[in-house]
């Protein structure tokens, strides 16, 4: 489908490889609490190591909304890394990314050393907006370039996108690492050549970001179930009262078009038929709190749903049983509550007994079957939230086009 070339298809030795990365990791006062990322970026770093790179990391933490600060620098990762490759990862603290300390620390590596340069996100527009000069800096630090990093392969910036073209004018090459590679087998399939039964469940509370799959989901798959917070816009669309649950009352009159939409495709289309209902959001998110399971059809004017309720998930875990291919993407509640979990538990035991091919896709959903133990049991957990969204549209991601093609 997607013929890119690979680090297998390029002599690396004593050459300077900057490697794109998905380091996005969640941090919790400076702690990680999900090396997801971390590990699966391993084999590709390793692999450049054992040829004789020198290879040059780089990689985006979070929004950075307020500009550059130690809270979303990537001091903890080159930490882990250190531990994981079991040796030393030299970090450029400097803000600027590249610069000064960076050519510096560049320029005294031998074969086989590893550099992790700043978060990206520090040069703001630079970065996000595609800026030539920061891809130039980016490039001029290194010969070749791999992307690695599906999880921004969705965004065509600086260090994913915008690097390739002045790589290539000095006659390096760009090419995908092993965790891209995977990415565009699995997700792929799962989208161009799916074995049906093909059942993709969306969830998580991000409505507006998943809803513009749903349309392209609903030509591609068989069934197409619904949970989490975005599926209280869908019961109120229906007409029902969702008490004071998650809605985007924008989004409505779609997810009316998208419920006829499946009518008319003969696709079918499940929704939560109860919920878990507490009072409030539970703040800090896994305090105890009281709840009740209630038929969608019975929701408290005060009260807000935070989970599907048992007979949805039993409904869920039955849709699932005959599938061939399943596609995950957010989970079923605030699964990080205890008490809150109970539907994304069933969905992931049901993905876990399934013979079917399971892909998560990526973000809360990847951390929701790590933390709750089911990852070993997935045929594939994907690295990106929203990149996993876009490659299940069939767009074309711009950091998977950028690479050179075989």
């Amino acid at each position: 489908m997607l013929n890119k070339k690979s680090i297998d298809d390029i002599n690396v030795k004593g050459r300077r490889v900057l490697v794109r990365c998905d380091f996005n990791v969640p941090l919790k006062n400076g702690e990680i609490t999900d090396e997801t990322r971390i590990v699966a970026a391993l084999p590709t770093i390793q692999k450049l190591i054992n040829d004789g790179a020198k290879v040059i990391l780089c990689s985006h933490l979070g929004k950075v909304k307020n500009g550059p600060n130690e809270g979303e620098s990537l001091a903890p990762v080159a930490v882990r890394l250190s531990e994981k490759l079991g040796k030393e990862v030299t970090f450029v603290a400097d803000y600027n990314v590249t610069g000064e300390a960076a050519t510096k620390a560049v320029e005294a590596m031998k074969e086989g050393d590893v550099v992790l340069l700043q978060n990206t996100r520090f040069r703001g527009a630079e970065e996000t907006k595609n800026g030539e000069e920061f891809s130039k800096e980016l490039a001029d630090l290194a010969d070749d370039y791999v992307c690695d990093a599906f999880g921004s392969s969705h965004r065509a910036h600086a260090s994913v996108a915008g690097v390739t073209k002045f790589i290539s004018a000095k006659g390096g090459s760009n090419v995908v690492g092993y965790l891209m590679q995977k990415e565009i087998d699995f997700l792929g399939n799962a989208v161009e050549n799916p074995v049906r039964p093909f059942v993709a469940i969306l969830g998580g509370a991000k409505v507006a970001d998943k809803l513009n799959v749903i349309s392209n989901l609903l030509e591609k798959c068989d069934t197409l179930i619904i949970g989490g917070g975005m599926a209280f816009t869908f019961l109120k669309a229906e007409g029902k009262e969702i008490g004071k649950s998650l809605v985007d009352d924008t989004k409505l009159d779609y997810c009316k078009e998208m419920m006829a939409k499946a009518e008319k495709l003969g696709k079918k289309l499940l929704l939560p038929v109860d919920a878990v209902v507490a009072a409030s959001f539970p703040d800090p998110i896994d305090a105890e709190i009281p709840v009740e399971n209630v038929s969608v059809d019975a929701i408290p004017d005060d009260k807000m749903g935070l989970d599907i309720g048992a007979e949805s998930a039993k409904l869920y875990a039955e849709a699932v049983k005959s599938a061939k291919t399943v596609v995950w993407n957010g989970p079923m509640g605030v699964f990080e509550n205890p008490v809150l979990a109970k539907g994304t538990i069933a969905v992931a035991q049901a993905l876990a007994d399934t013979d079917a091919t399971t892909i998560i896709g990526g973000g809360d959903s990847a951390a929701a079957v790590n933390q709750l133990g089911f990852a070993d049991k997935m045929s594939h957990i994907s690295t990106g939230g929203g990149a996993s969204l876009e490659f299940l549209e069939g767009k074309e991601l711009p950091g998977v086009a950028a690479a050179d093609d075989k």
